[in-house]
């Protein structure tokens, strides 16, 4: 029975019908509790008797439930009355794509606009585990402002699910096209595979989109014939006509990508919505809608120079166009690089796709008038299909950059735009696709090029900045790729790995100084991984900063790197500070020097620059859950205990898993005097890593609060035995046995840990653990050891 103007469907009011079909009744609605109009559709309860209608009803909403696309219907909630369940969807204006399609044919322009969105949200849906499985023009809604929306999920198949046996894989669909029986679609839309009723994927919904791409262009259906037998046989043995038949102009291109959709097998077709998407945008020359006046897509040079130049020219270009914001009087001086997509789906290239975007981001780094937001936090939205102006919302900034790279066989093809994020325009958008056998320029005279068409919207200085090439060796450079990739995972074998292949791009290019900055990294992390001890790995690390330096005194990060040497290992504070100072000054924007500077400025008891230090590394990487660590830190040691309590909270929202975040919570609490607030975050930590050396620290520290002290020296017996195999820090024995009260055992690991050079060594001037201790002679002598004594 239909519902009336002020019927009150759960907490939403009916104001007028919208339609009806085979699959219930829509109705505006408005939301009184948000001020909001909606769309309710509605199952009548007679309906709702049938389990397979109810079925495709409640797929529909818990599809589209699953996805949050601005190209896909977003549902809002779901509810039943009266035995009628409902499902409340955003109100859409506009109408369907068949309806538009009763004007005629689109021009290859507009159809090209609509698809490029329509594929942005088929291949949010499959990245999700959803196939369609019934797209037609009535399931694709263009609203008045030219958005594109994908409807009704009924048919879909979701992830896990194995709905082409059973019943439902004999479920009509409510098209007055669709045959009951063993097949599931729509006639005229279906892929072959669908028509013969075997098992379908999301290649089947891109012979469907690329059906309704082509009546797009041409006016008429792909397939259809006088019977549904007839049209059946069309799509399972016959072309539709060339598209270049219907005398209108349509890119050859375009009519490529329709004809690649509607191939029969579907191991030919495009293979992800996500590639059919970057082939509509390489097509356009644009991410999103076709712009018109972009630039003439330029050359790419040879596979291994891809990363290095794209990032060269791409971080070139955007600056430019920063640069020329800013002085326009439309500043821009903040912006994130989300990591580039690798398209390939192998992740064997994966390096590559990282590694450029890497490039771009310490590139852009390089210009002191912009604040760029570092790369752990960037790569917090690798894998996710991002909206641009949310991501940037989230990490206040005013612009992003988004990108893509796709390999196949012999061609590589990159894809990157930069976007507005208060408005959501593109300011720049450009596409490299070449055969490699077709390449032939280089890396300097892409950058050439670009510097060529922008050179009165750069200084010189900023040209040199964002051109300058690190090596001409394409080997060197994959394995410096391989090696940044392998250490960012930050497990032993995969950090064995890094220092295999820096070494390996330092064999094939000697003077390459990123190479040895690299390792120089890969080193210097051992000894707070128990990998390695200081002793063994801050020399090697030593060496290689030194020598990057020799090659380049220019290389902001590996100043930084000898910095933590010069800090942790040789306890040179005032030589270290001037290499910290140095990175900042060559690249304001590396948050791990500032963050490194951070702590050695804890250590020599200057809190208020240390605070300052550190609340800059965190606002160029607000993500990172250790800089937050650290800045609690610095107020735990300048006694600020309230505040240090505040941002390990902060540091908890980022990661409730991260270890380090619950060891200095125990660490405050116990300054405080809250013991048991203390034991309790001491054994969170030792709970979230297990039995490894941080772990058993964590848990001789609660032992020692709780005053099981049979425990506690059981857990040192333990750390002790451990040591025999692999690095542990003397530092974590010391602060165990200071929480038993035994300071002379504490003062005897203690001067072990400055003689090895551990972490915990570089704050006892500061740390009120050890303020019971400071009257002893020994503690002097301490002080002495790390030249803190002054």
């Amino acid at each position: 029975m239909p519902l009336f103007s002020g019927t009150r469907l759960g907490p939403y009011e009916i104001v007028s019908p919208l339609g009806a079909g085979g699959m219930g009744e829509v109705y505006r609605a408005r939301d009184p509790r948000l001020g909001r109009e909606v769309a309710i559709k509605v199952l009548p309860a007679s309906l709702s008797q049938d389990p397979d209608r109810l079925r495709r009803f409640e797929q529909e909403a818990r599809a589209a439930g699953l996805l949050n696309h601005p190209n896909i219907t977003a549902v809002y909630d779901i509810g039943t009355q009266d035995g009628s369940p409902y499902v409340v969807q955003e109100l859409l204006e506009g109408e369907t794509l068949r309806s538009r399609l009763a004007g005629g044919a689109f021009t290859h322009r507009k159809a090209l606009g609509h698809a490029l969105q329509f594929a942005h949200g088929l291949a949010a849906a499959h990245e999700k585990g959803i196939v369609h499985r019934d797209l037609k023009p009535e399931n694709v809604f263009v609203t008045r402002d030219g958005r594109v929306k994908i409807l009704d999920f009924g048919l879909a198949k979701l992830a896990g699910e194995n709905s082409e046996s059973g019943e439902q894989s004999r479920l009509p669909t409510a098209s007055p096209e669709t045959e009951p029986g063993m097949v599931l679609g729509t006639l005229g839309y279906m892929s072959p595979e669908q028509v013969r009723g075997r098992p379908s994927d999301a290649r089947s919904d891109i012979f469907s989109f690329g059906a309704i791409l082509y009546e797009m262009l041409s006016g008429r259906r792909a397939f259809r014939g006088d019977t549904a037998a007839d049209t059946m046989s069309a799509i399972l043995k016959e072309e539709p006509p060339s598209l270049s038949a219907t005398q209108k102009e349509i890119p050859p291109g375009l009519e490529r990508i329709v004809s690649h959709c509607l191939e029969k097998n579907p191991e030919e077709r495009f293979q992800s919505a996500r590639d059919l998407a970057f082939d509509l945008e390489s097509l356009s020359g644009v991410t999103g809608i076709p712009v018109a006046g972009r630039s003439v897509p330029t050359r790419i040079p040879r596979r291994g120079q891809l990363g290095l130049v794209v990032a060269a020219a791409a971080a070139l270009a955007l600056a430019a166009i920063l640069v020329s914001r800013g002085r326009s009087g439309g500043s821009i001086d903040s912006i994130a690089v989300l990591p580039f997509a690798n398209g390939s789906r192998d992740p064997n290239t994966e390096y590559l796709s990282d590694g450029i975007t890497e490039g771009v981001i310490n590139t852009l780094s390089r210009l002191s008038h912009l604040r760029v937001i570092a790369r752990s936090t960037a790569f917090r939205y690798k894998a996710r299909d991002v909206d641009p102006q949310r991501a940037g919302r989230d990490l206040n900034v005013q612009a992003i950059v988004t990108g893509r790279v796709v390999q196949r066989g012999d061609t590589l093809a990159v894809q990157a735009e930069l976007v507005d994020v208060a408005n959501g325009t593109q300011l720049w958008g450009n596409h490299y696709d070449r055969k490699l056998s077709e390449i032939l320029g280089l890396q300097e005279s892409i950058s050439k090029e670009i510097s060529e068409k922008l050179r009165l919207r750069l200084s010189g200085d900023e040209k040199q900045k964002v051109v300058k090439l690190d090596t001409a060796n394409t080997e060197a450079y994959q394995f410096y790729l391989k090696g940044r990739y392998a250490w960012e995972k930050r497990t032993e074998t995969e950090l064995a790995r890094s220092i295999e292949y820096f070494e390996k791009a330092i064999e094939k290019d000697p003077s390459y100084a990123l190479a040895y900055s690299g390792l120089a990294d890969a080193y210097a992390v051992l000894p707070a991984y128990s990998i390695l001890g200081p002793e063994e790995a801050f020399p090697r690390a030593r060496a290689a900063a030194r020598k990057a330096l020799e090659i380049d005194d220019g290389l902001a990060h590996a100043h930084a790197t000898l910095g933590v040497v010069l800090t942790d290992y040789e306890h040179d504070w005032s030589s270290a500070e001037a290499q910290y100072r140095k990175a900042i000054e060559l690249d304001p924007n590396d948050a791990t020097a500032h963050h490194w500077y951070g702590l050695q400025l804890i250590g020599l008891a200057r809190s208020e620059e240390a605070v300052r230090e550190l609340q800059r590394a965190r606002e160029i990487d607000p993500f990172s859950a250790i800089i937050q660590v650290n800045l609690a830190r610095a107020f735990l040691y300048a006694r600020q205990y309230d505040r240090a309590i505040e941002e390990t909270r902060k540091a908890r929202g980022l990661d409730t898993s991260f270890a380090p975040t619950h060891l200095l919570a125990g660490e405050v609490y116990a300054a405080k005097g809250m013991t048991q607030e203390a034991i309790d975050e001491f054994r969170a930590a030792a709970t979230v890593v297990g039995g490894s050396a941080f772990g058993l620290f964590s848990l001789g520290r609660a032992q020692a609060l709780a005053g099981d002290r049979a425990g506690a020296q059981k857990t040192i017996e333990q750390l002790i035995s451990l040591a025999g195999t692999r690095y542990v820090s003397p530092g974590s024995i010391a602060a165990i046995y200071q929480n038993l009260g035994e300071k002379n055992a504490a003062l005897e690991w203690l001067e072990k840990a400055c003689k090895k050079r551990t972490f915990e060594s570089l704050f006892v001037k500061v740390n009120p653990a050890f303020d019971d201790l400071r009257g002893d002679p020994r503690f002097g002598q301490l002080l002495r050891c790390m030249n803190l004594a002054s």
